[in-house]
């Protein structure tokens, strides 16, 4: 039986701080749930730079193994889709040796009454390596495009969908585990995978409790107009689905958290930041304090790691790692030509890829995104320990919303998905961490 939430210590409530996480060049946790970025984007004709023109299309070391794609019944997606930044694929192992792979399938319709324009079906496979074969499958309906599909570390994996997650095994069979109050829009883990952060769309509850669960650093809270619902974030154990720490907020938003505590980053002037760690257990401590131009996004890599996408003041951006108990530990500088970065964490902690659309020139104000300045898709391989790229390699086709990228659970492997399969790469074998000269 699904679990339903139970509220816990009000001791976390009146702290919470939160921030939307916007931006073209910091990749949004929510991008793919509401209206495309699509209609944001100027259209242009331009002309295609040639492959010998683009070096960034070559994989740094060739791939262990492929498994085609179109024998499993994927398809690229049509241009449609692209700026959207919909979640269209979901690729991970269930261990070493199977990969997970779940797809829009295009053509398949299965309407209810009730059904919306939203509503769309997955196809799951569970492929064994290196045979390629399909040990099982399978056929979901979902009712939005954002991300559906958390992979955990001990083989089963998380489903998104309307007011429900469930949880799914190799055989593909899906468990209830907990039920919200209204559709959950959203989630994240912890690198250790103990706790859930939610975003849900909830019934509006009466001005007063809602007044006592938040506080937020710019205006008063006020609640939706009667009969219109209100996001409820919450922080809450993966296990049993108590409830740690629940606010009423304007938008979805995006909280880094690890074992320990949620990170908040917090204006000390116009180009410092400080990064402040609350502890589920009470109080607060800076981490660290970070120079950038904009609000930086952070991600913990591992449960004592950080990573901060900070921005310099002539506009590129670089990445900086941080402990948890504050030290500096390496920096890391990006492209100007590369954007909307998203981060896959490997269960291990020693690697971390960062996939970034690979553009034809910087953007800004004054220079907007045109679809046909998108070249393509890269994924960059980090060192987390040192920040050196140790493996490059291209993704096709484009998936701005993500999904086409994993580590299996020790580390050793990489899939990604392009042009036309599954490429696994032995990082074992990864050119040397630095060869690439990217990080200092």
């Amino acid at each position: 039986m699904a679990k339903w939430l139970v509220e816990g210590d009000d001791r976390l409530r009146a702290g919470l701080v939160l921030a939307v996480v916007a931006g073209l060049l910091c990749g949004p946790a929510m991008a793919a749930s509401g209206a495309g970025l699509g209609g944001l984007l100027k259209k242009k004709q331009t002309q295609e730079a040639p492959p010998e023109k683009r070096p960034w299309m070559v994989a740094t070391q060739p791939p262990a193994m492929t498994v085609p794609v179109e024998p499993l019944g994927f398809y690229a997606p049509g241009s449609y889709y692209q700026g959207q930044r919909q979640s269209l694929v979901s690729l991970d192992f269930l261990d070493e040796n199977r990969l997970l792979f779940t797809f829009r399938a295009p053509g398949l319709i299965h309407r209810t009454g009730d059904a919306g324009e939203e509503e769309r079906q997955i196809r799951a496979v569970v492929i064994d390596l290196p045979t390629g074969v399909v040990e099982h499958e399978a056929v979901w309906t979902l009712h939005d495009h954002a991300r559906y599909l958390w992979m955990l570390k001990d083989g089963h994996f998380l489903l998104r969908d309307l007011n429900d997650l469930k949880q799914g095994d190799a055989s593909l069979e899906l468990k209830p585990l907990l039920h919200f109050p209204g559709p959950l829009l959203w989630l994240e883990m912890d690198p250790e995978q103990q706790y859930l952060v939610t975003d849900s769309l909830e019934p509006i509850q009466t001005p007063e409790k809602t007044e006592s669960l938040v506080k937020q650093p710019e205006a008063a809270y006020s609640p939706p107009a009667a009969g219109q619902p209100e996001v409820v974030l919450r922080i809450l154990r993966r296990a049993s689905g108590q409830v740690l720490l629940v606010s009423r907020v304007h938008n979805t938003v995006y909280l880094p958290i690890n074992s320990a505590g949620y990170l908040e980053t917090q204006a000390k002037s116009d180009r410092q930041w400080r990064l402040n760690l609350s502890s589920f257990t009470g109080g607060t401590r800076s981490l660290a304090t970070v120079d950038s131009t904009c609000d930086p996004r952070v991600d913990f890599i591992t449960d004592s790691e950080l990573l901060v996408n900070a921005c310099n003041p002539d506009g590129s951006r670089r990445l900086v790692a941080w402990s948890s108990d504050g030290r500096r530990l390496w920096e890391a500088p990006t492209l100007v030509n590369e954007v909307w970065p998203l981060l896959v964490m490997s269960p291990a902690g020693s690697w971390m890829a960062r996939e970034t659309l690979f553009v034809t020139h910087p953007i800004d104000a004054y220079s907007p995104l045109s679809l046909d300045d998108v070249l393509g898709q890269v994924v960059d391989v980090y060192d987390a320990a040192t920040g050196k790229v140790a493996l490059r390699a291209p993704a096709s086709p484009v998936l701005d919303g993500g999904g086409n990228a994993a580590f299996s659970p020790s580390g050793k492997r990489l899939a990604v998905v392009n042009a036309g399969s599954i490429e696994v790469y032995d990082l074992t074998r990864a050119t040397t961490p630095g060869a690439t000269g990217r990080a200092h």
